[in-house]
C-alpha cells in the first residue's frame, strides 16, 4: 500500500544551521532515500521550493481566485513529499521513524493514499453514457 508522507519544517531553524550542519543532514537524508529504494519501499517524493513561491487557489463568487504564498500561516512549512510503499501503516511508521530529519525538528506526517480506481471507472461510465446520447 502507499503512503504519502508529508515533511514539515521550521524555516528559521533551517536557516539558522550552519553550512557544514546543513550539508550533513542532506547527506544523512538522501543516505536513507537511498536505503529505502534499494529496500523497494521508495515509490517517490520531490521537495517543495519555499513558501514564499506557492499559489493558493480557491471558488470565491463563482470563479476561481488566487492569493500568493501557502493556504496556512504557520511556522512550519510543507518541504517536501516522500512516497512510501509499505504493509500496513505500522510499517510506515516504522520507516520513516528511521529518517534522519527527524533529528533535525522535520515533522512527518503519514497518510494512506486514496484508491480512487472504483470513482474513476464509475465517472468514466458516466461520460461515456453522455457522449452515446
Amino acid at each position: 500500500m502507499k503512503y504519502i508522507c508529508f515533511g514539515y519544517y521550521d524555516k528559521g531553524k533551517f536557516d539558522g544551521m550552519a553550512e557544514a550542519e546543513r550539508n550533513a543532514m542532506f547527506d544523512k537524508c538522501f543516505e536513507y532515500d537511498d536505503h529505502l529504494r534499494a529496500s523497494g519501499h521508495w515509490a517517490g517524493g520531490e521537495a517543495l521550493q519555499g513558501p514564499e513561491t506557492a499559489l493558493t487557489l480557491y471558488w470565491k463568487n463563482g470563479k476561481v481566485a488566487t492569493t500568493d504564498g501557502p493556504y496556512a500561516e504557520t511556522k512550519e512549512q510543507l518541504g517536501g513529499i516522500l512516497v512510501l510503499e509499505a504493509r500496513d501503516v505500522n510499517h510506515a511508521v516504522q520507516l520513516i521513524s528511521q529518517h534522519p530529519a527527524l533529528k533535525y525538528g522535520t515533522l512527518w506526517e503519514i497518510r494512506p493514499a486514496g484508491d480512487m480506481n472504483e470513482i474513476m471507472k464509475a465517472s468514466e461510465q458516466r461520460r461515456r453514457q453522455k457522449t452515446a446520447r
